[in-house]
């Protein structure tokens, strides 16, 4: 597989977030959306055999009081290296591993193992790239996945609220999640400042509308400098 960076953080996102993470950063995307904070994967990368990436998990994993069993598979978009990925996705979980796989959504995710737990986004208008989910990923949803809508404002925010309400997305899923946008921009400041839409506003409006989701801050963002790679 073509892999930018193998490391370990805390998860920044997602309901494991704050928990300590292996993250497999996969190379290449197809979509370009307006705000993406991981342009640099969209080329380059070394090439690497399923046997190099399990030695460098189980080195970052190893650990005398309690090894890191949680691993994200993230790009770029992962599932455009399907063929690869989904059987070492299952090499992984049979090495006892909870597996999260982040993805655009807009691959069709019919063959990820069940036992991964899938992060989907939905991309929504002010990205550049709404319209681009396949809409059949929603029937293989299980109730350990989540559903991720990013937001750059009020338009997002609305089509999000929109979306969730059509497909009842609550009963598809576990955790519907709601993430402000991050400014490509984005000074050395680890402040909400950086935010497209100001959290506070985006917490007011779920409240005022009772949306069954949960509000998703990149915590990474504010642990270190918010254009910093390998955290």
């Amino acid at each position: 597989m073509h892999i930018i960076e193998i490391y370990k953080s805390v998860q920044g996102e997602s309901s494991f977030a704050g928990l300590p993470c292996i993250f497999v950063r996969l190379a290449g995307c197809n979509l370009r959306c307006t705000w993406c904070d991981s342009e640099y994967t969209f080329t380059g990368g070394k090439k690497m055999s399923p046997d190099e990436i399990d030695v460098e998990v189980a080195r970052l994993s190893a650990s005398k009081k309690a090894p890191c069993k949680l691993v994200e598979i993230t790009g770029g978009e992962p599932m455009l290296q399907e063929r690869e990925l989904v059987p070492f996705m299952e090499r992984l979980l049979a090495g006892g591993y909870t597996l999260l796989l982040e993805t655009s959504g807009e691959r069709p995710l019919v063959n990820v193992p069940k036992k991964v737990r899938k992060i989907v986004d939905v991309k929504c208008p002010q990205s550049g790239e709404g319209g681009t989910f396949d809409i059949t990923n929603l029937d293989v949803l299980t109730q350990h996945d989540e559903v991720k809508f990013v937001l750059a404002g009020r338009e997002d925010y609305e089509f999000a609220r929109a979306f969730i309400h059509e497909h009842a997305l609550e009963k598809r899923c576990s955790d519907i999640l709601l993430s402000p946008a991050f400014r490509k921009d984005a000074g050395t400041e680890r402040t909400a400042e950086n935010c497209m839409l100001d959290p506070r506003s985006l917490t007011e409006w779920m409240l005022e509308d009772g949306l069954p989701a949960r509000l998703s801050l990149q915590i990474h963002k504010f642990i270190w400098a918010p254009q910093q790679k390998g955290v």
